[in-house]
């Protein structure tokens, strides 16, 4: 008979290895597979110092080496493979298929896939990631204490970064392309009331500056042949995030954002012995330590899960 596995992990970030952490510890059959980014968005992060047990920081590539050990530690089965498709089933049983087309079969799955920041796609952008261009100021943005910077974005979340960055950084330009904020008029209200802060509406990046690190960025007006040089030592991207779902679109319940739902305090999906944790299903803090606390979840209900399946045989 075709082994069955008690758990399948998909997703390598914080979530999916402190899940499999706990699913281990709990002497449940399981594999965990890392997908394209094994330690997910993580390692492209040079310096962590808000991660709790690290009062000097830690590499960001470093502190997922040092999850995946743990988990190795108490037994988990790394796998570098991508899940391609999966077949939810409602017979108690659920199938994977990987990209080396070997079909497996689990009881519940922890989908932790993670979710991947949104870039400008201009030129020089990906080069300078980690030396100057960033997608989270809450990581970053002490390394450019007293420095002038730059927030790309006209919502709610470009706008707390630039609060964030206010406290630390000499002036903050808030670029957004249009002639208005969308984010809410609260946060809207916040920021005009914050002297470092300049807003710069109408305008889009056109070139990003500098070999080694950021020098400086050039902006267009939108409806004029206007440029700007704008002399920032960063820049934070803050225009959104897409969750990795996409194979689980008609699959599952997802927001209009693509994001997967999960039931009031928990990381249950729609789906019967399929849950969800970290990014994947937060829109709203998208922190390791927050991502980690969910995988935590995600497997404390795997094994209750599993415990009623047993009480129904």
């Amino acid at each position: 008979m075709k082994k069955i596995f008690d758990c399948i992990i998909i997703g390598s970030g914080p979530a999916g290895y402190t899940a499999a952490i706990y699913i281990a510890r709990a002497d449940l059959n399981h594999i965990l597979y890392t997908g394209p980014i094994p330690g997910g968005q993580l390692i492209k992060t040079n310096e962590i110092e808000n991660y709790p047990g690290f009062p000097k920081g830690v590499k960001g590539y470093l502190l997922m080496e040092n999850f995946k050990k743990q988990a190795e530690k108490f037994g988990t089965k790394i796998y570098f493979n991508n899940v391609i498709d999966i077949n939810f089933k409602l017979n108690n049983i659920h199938e994977i298929l990987l990209d080396n087309n070997k079909k497996i079969q689990t009881k519940t799955i922890i989908i932790a896939t993670g979710a991947y920041p949104k870039y400008l796609n201009i030129d020089n952008e990906k080069a300078l990631i980690g030396h100057g261009i960033s997608t989270c100021a809450t990581c970053d943005g002490f390394f450019f204490k007293k420095k002038d910077v730059a927030v790309i974005g006209g919502g709610d979340k470009a706008l707390e970064e630039a609060i964030f960055l206010s406290k630390l950084c000499n002036r903050i330009y808030i670029i957004i392309r249009k002639s208005k904020m969308r984010a809410s008029k609260i946060m809207q209200k916040k920021i005009y009331n914050i002297n470092n802060i300049k807003l710069l509406f109408n305008f889009e990046i056109k070139k990003i500056i500098g070999k080694k690190k950021l020098e400086y960025l050039i902006c267009k007006k939108n409806y004029s042949n206007e440029e700007k040089k704008i002399n920032v030592k960063a820049m934070f991207l803050a225009i959104g995030n897409s969750p990795n779902t996409n194979i689980f679109k008609n699959k599952i319940s997802l927001d209009k954002n693509g994001y997967i739902l999960t039931k009031k305090n928990s990381t249950k999906t729609n789906i019967p012995g399929v849950f969800a944790a970290g990014d994947v299903k937060d829109k709203i803090y998208r922190q390791a330590i927050t991502s980690a606390g969910t995988g935590c979840m995600a497997a404390i209900e795997v094994e209750k899960y599993l415990s009623s399946l047993d009480l129904e045989e």
